[in-house]
């Protein structure tokens, strides 16, 4: 009597459980930098386009600022999502690329912030109950 050797039914296999190949890790790391950068070069040229035509009327150009940086942090959300879903494929390059991808939009984010921040510096703060000016002009006031 012979016995028969019966073939495994095949494994399903997740995502993550084998690293990508190198060509199509590469290759998607290019293809979603230069989609990235499309991206977010043509919404920042045209925020700029909207606060360029607003010509001279500042809360036009404080809504186009205001709209850019909370572009930015939207944008920086979706890279972060794109690196975990490349480190979860196991895909090194993409996961590298985004994560630098992500340091430069970091970067712009707050070099943007604080550009807006310094143009619109807060109110002085109120004088306190017993304040009382003095107008004097020697500075001492008794």
């Amino acid at each position: 009597m012979t016995h028969e050797l019966r073939a495994r039914p095949a494994r399903r296999r997740w995502p993550w459980s084998n690293t990508t190949s190198r060509g199509t890790d590469i290759a998607t790391a290019v293809m979603l930098l230069i989609v990235e950068a499309l991206v977010f070069g043509w919404t920042m040229f045209g925020y700029g386009l909207e606060g360029w035509a607003a010509q001279g009327r500042q809360e036009d150009i404080d809504e186009a600022d205001l709209a850019s940086i909370a572009f930015m942090q939207h944008f920086l959300v979706a890279v972060l999502v794109l690196f975990a879903l490349a480190a979860l494929a196991r895909s090194p390059w993409t996961a590298v690329l985004q994560l630098l991808t992500a340091g430069a939009v970091v970067m712009m984010l707050v070099l943007t912030q604080h550009e807006y921040e310094q143009s619109h510096p807060g109110p002085a703060p109120t004088p306190s109950a017993g304040y009382s000016p003095c107008y004097s002009g020697s500075g001492r006031c008794d």
